[in-house]
Parts: structure tokens; sequence; C-alpha cells
């Protein structure tokens, strides 16, 4: 789940689980709320444009292009101190970047390992980005701390750098060539008809959109439910946040070891209804053990499930196809992610916090049916 979750896919922790709360003004400020619509409506607008694109050009060129862009953006936040206004154009920027960047990153990984190892290879490339950032989030703030927030932006900008020289040395087989060069109009429509048309991946696109709706709302106000229901205070809170990262980390270590087939459906699936029980039991349950077993239970759901499903997807699309049809689930979670925070906080505010994760949970078994029932026809037709 491209942008799947509490965690996004490749293991970054969702952009800040307690700071996406201030999309209700009213009650987080509205600060964070121009910044986060800021990430959320570039993928929105340029996602049926980056999907042709990464399926014209070669991907490894779209994906350092993107780093570049994104290098000099982070270079440039310690000159823009003070302008609220900039803030936003460079989160908006950083935004849009990712918008080419992830698409061709996923459609990159099939041309380079067989299909039977696209379960290893996510789960590696997840666990490594989910390490990584448990480490180097400490260390930033002792950077912060040491020597201020310029230099903080000037080693993220640096480690754009480092992505784009790694890429240069990427040697990928050159993939099928278009038969033709039609418009991007023509091609971005081709790719949503092989969508809508193609029995797997539209039921895998239902289950998307139906997690997004879920995760945003829960995802965002877990800092309330934690302080309302739970009754935790903010070093609490971090624990809940550490024992999600936990559960994140090790989930495609026991994965890998357990399949390395990406048409599993209990794999792809099962972690889809072990998120819906988790939130229920957030909803239910009280107290700071139970709620940390159990968010380390919806780590593990959410990075098995975001390899698994990546992996299927991965294995299902054509590769002539891949960026138009990653960029179409990255605009599909992102729109349900955006319709999720602003409902979420509307049912909060009347009828209780713990009706947001009830609610939550029901969508959960909802996406895993969906997903559950479009795997089983297509196996039915294979047959």
């Amino acid at each position: 789940m491209d942008c799947a979750d509490r965690f996004a896919v490749g293991g970054c922790v969702q952009h800040g689980r307690a700071g996406l709360a201030g999309v209700f003004a009213h009650r987080y400020g509205p600060g964070v709320s121009g910044v986060v619509i800021a990430e959320i409506i570039p993928v929105l607008l340029l996602a049926s444009f980056a999907g042709p694109l990464v399926d014209r050009f070669p991907r490894v060129t779209v994906m350092m292009a993107a780093d570049l862009v994104r290098a000099a953006l982070a270079f440039s936040l310690p000159f823009m101190a003070g302008s609220v206004f900039a803030v936003y154009a460079v989160a908006f920027g950083l935004s849009a970047g990712a918008v080419f960047f992830n698409p061709a990153s996923q459609s990159v990984l099939p041309s380079l390992v067989r299909e039977r190892d696209l379960v290893a290879a996510n789960s590696g490339l997840w666990t490594a980005a989910v390490v990584s950032q448990i480490v180097l989030a400490p260390l930033a703030g002792v950077v912060v701390a040491a020597f201020g927030y310029d230099w903080a932006f000037w080693i993220n900008g640096a480690s754009y750098l480092a992505s784009a020289a790694v890429l240069l040395r990427l040697n990928v087989p050159a993939g099928i060539a278009p038969a033709g060069r039609s418009s991007w109009y023509r091609e971005a429509r081709e790719g949503l008809s092989v969508l809508t048309g193609h029995r797997l991946l539209r039921a895998l696109a239902g289950a998307q959109f139906l997690g997004a709706l879920s995760a945003g709302a829960t995802g965002a106000l877990l800092v309330v439910l934690a302080r309302e229901h739970l009754q935790l205070g903010e070093a609490d809170y971090g624990l809940l946040l550490g024992a999600i990262g936990v559960g994140a980390a090790i989930g495609p270590l026991i994965l890998s070891r357990l399949t390395d087939n990406p048409r599993q459906a209990g794999f792809v699936l099962g972690p889809f209804v072990l998120r819906g029980i988790v939130d229920a039991a957030l909803a239910t349950a009280a107290g700071l053990v139970p709620a940390i077993a159990a968010l380390v239970a919806y780590g593990l759901g959410t990075s098995t499930g975001a390899v698994t499903f990546n992996s299927l997807l991965q294995a299902e699309t054509p590769e002539r196809l891949r960026g138009r049809i990653f960029a179409t689930f990255d605009m599909l979670w992102q729109s349900g992610r955006l319709i999720s925070l602003l409902a979420g906080g509307l049912i909060a505010d009347i009828f209780g916090i713990r009706a947001v994760f009830y609610i939550g949970a029901v969508l959960l078994f909802a996406a895993a049916w969906a997903g559950w029932h479009g795997l089983r026809k297509d196996r039915a037709n294979r047959q």
C-alpha cells in the first residue's frame, strides 16, 4: 500500500502522526494544516501526469531528477526563515518530487529481481528504511541541538544528492519500448482503462482506497485517543509510536522467512484484518500495556501488508504500465487519506474518538473482503 498507513511504504514514518491532527484547525492549529495539505495536493494534481512520464522515460533518470529537485528545495529551507508561504511551497515541491520518484522506484524493482524474490527484496527495503528512520530521528535531534536547524536541512539535502549518486550506478535492464508515442491524455486513459478492466488490480485499488479511508483518521487521531480514552501522557504516547516502529521493523524479517510467493491471499489480505482488530481493540481496551501490545501488532500488520501488497501489485502489473498503475494507486491513497482526515475530525467531535477507530476497523475489514473477492475471482478465471 503505497503511502500506506501509520507507516508509509518504504518505511518512513507517516507525516507526523500527531501533527496530522492539525488538519482540524479549530483544535490543532492552522500551521500544520497547511503543510499537510501542501503534501497531499501535489499527488492529486500530478499523479495522472507522473504515471505516463514514468512509463515514457528511463525510470532511474526520473528518480535522479526528482532527487536533485528535492535536494535543491531542502538546501533552500534555511534561507526561508520567517516565511510561512515559502515553507508551504517547499513542502509542496518535496511532495511533488515524491509523486514522480515513488512510482518510478516501485516500477524499477521488478526489473531487477525475479517474481519469487519480490517479497524478500521489498522486505529488505522496508526494514532498512524503518531501521534508518529509528536510528536517524534521534540523531537529527542531536544535530539540531548542537548546530541548529540549518544543518539539519543541509544534511537532508545532502541525503537526496547521495541517493542520486547511488542511482547513477544502478544498471536497470531496458524495458519494453512503447509501441508508439501518443498523447499524455491517451496514455493516462490507457492506464486507467487497464486498471478498471483488470479484475485483480481493480480489487486491489478498492482495498487501497478503503484502507486509506481508515488509516488517515486513525493515524492522525491516535494522539487524541491516547489522551481522551487511554488516559496517557506525552511520554506514554512516545512509547506507542515506538511500539509501532518495533512491529514495523521486525515484520518483514518474519515475513521473508514464511513466504516468497507474492500471490498468497492470506499474507496480502490478512494484515488488513489484523489492523482492523487492533483498531477495534484500541477503541475498547484501556491502559498503556494493552495499547503497546496492540500497536506492535499493528506495526507488524502494516509492514507485512505493505510488502506483500506491493509485491503482488508489481508481479501483476504489465511492465510498460507500471508507472501509471503505481501513480494511480498513490492518488487513491492520498485522496482517501484526505477524505478520512476531514471526516475523522467531524466524527470525533460528534460521536467521540472511539467511534473513529471502530469505523476504521470496519473499513479495514471491508478492504480485506474486497481484496479477497478479487483474488478469488482472478484465481478462478486462471484455472
